[in-house]
């Protein structure tokens, strides 16, 4: 199926997201190839997909910032299948280049003879067309790679392809977003190896940048059960509450110096699908969590494990046997 070119309609923010707001966006009336599949246990921030939408209404710029495992960007990728937007991400790893994103020459066979001709990069193909373009791990990226990112960051900003003597226009439906652990501060807690120091400039043409913190207990409690289907009853609820309260004390933990490292929602789930495999808590904490922690550090992590269930780390206590 081809996918359409334009929206063809427009969508009350408010009947979509349930977000008491009167702000309407775009939406295509097909899912395309490149259309994420909608998670319906997904739970959105509301002040951050504000952001994201003004982003695909306004064509607006788009950053969001956040401790890993916060959902970053699933968030941006959620928002666009519900808006049924083509939607590409690329992770600015340090192996990802200038050629990567721009395009490069390459030898291809026509009619039985090899031929030289060029090979758009993502960047010139994403542009020429109804995309959202999500730039992961933004501050990883080598700087060569940056200043080819800075051309299109202002809205109307065109692409000069040098090597084709040739201006690209951006599609009327582009759009750009970007997540990023530090705002191109750098590594300053060493949490996050690899992170650049991002020129200010640069940094200055995101026209809006939201912060994704970790959700209240409550939901994402309701995030691991819809995930994990096997805990959604009440005792199941107990149980997870007990691995939240664990995670909520690792950041605590974290945010004071004590550790370094941290349970993000993402650690959570882990958790929870391996406690499906190992029917034992400690087991399965020891497995998602406890032996990625330094070792002086697991007395700790441990006090805090018994701390919300009453059982040493170190004990192991079957839940149920193993389905067969």
């Amino acid at each position: 199926m081809t996918a359409p070119l334009h929206p063809g309609r427009m969508l009350r923010v408010r009947d979509l997201f349930g977000i008491d707001s009167d702000l309407t966006v775009p939406a295509f009336g097909e899912r395309g190839e490149h259309v994420p599949e909608i998670d319906p246990a997904y739970r959105f921030n509301r002040d951050v997909t504000l952001a994201i939408l003004a982003g695909f209404r306004h064509n607006r710029r788009v950053m969001v910032q956040g401790l890993h495992g916060t959902g970053k960007s699933t968030h941006i990728e959620q928002v666009a299948a519900r808006l049924n937007w083509p939607c590409v991400r690329l992770n600015l790893d340090g192996h990802v280049s200038r050629l990567d994103l721009v395009g490069k020459d390459v030898v291809v066979l026509r009619e039985g003879r090899q031929v030289t001709e060029f090979q758009e990069g993502i960047v010139p193909w994403a542009l020429q067309r109804p995309v959202a373009l999500i730039f992961d791990e933004y501050d990883a990226g080598r700087p060569d790679v940056m200043f080819v990112i800075q051309r299109i960051l202002e809205r109307e900003g065109r692409f000069t392809l040098m090597d084709q003597n040739r201006v690209l226009q951006p599609h009327p439906f582009f759009r750009l977003f970007a997540t990023a652990n530090t705002v191109g501060l750098g590594n300053l807690n060493g949490l996050y190896h690899g992170a650049q120091r991002l020129n200010h400039a640069q940094i200055d043409r995101w026209n809006i940048v939201a912060s994704l913190n970790y959700l209240p207990a409550g939901e994402e409690i309701a995030i691991v059960q819809a995930r994990v289907p096997s805990l959604a009853d009440a005792a199941g609820g107990k149980l997870v509450a007990s691995m939240v309260a664990v995670a909520d004390l690792t950041r605590k933990g974290f945010a004071a110096g004590d550790l370094s490292a941290l349970m993000s929602p993402r650690t959570v789930i882990t958790w929870a699908e391996n406690l499906e495999i190992f029917r034992d808590p400690a087991l399965a904490f020891r497995l998602s969590f406890v032996n990625k922690c330094d070792e002086a550090e697991r007395p700790l992590v441990a006090e805090y494990f018994q701390r919300c269930f009453d059982l040493e780390l170190e004990e192991s206590q079957q839940l149920a046997a193993p389905d067969r």
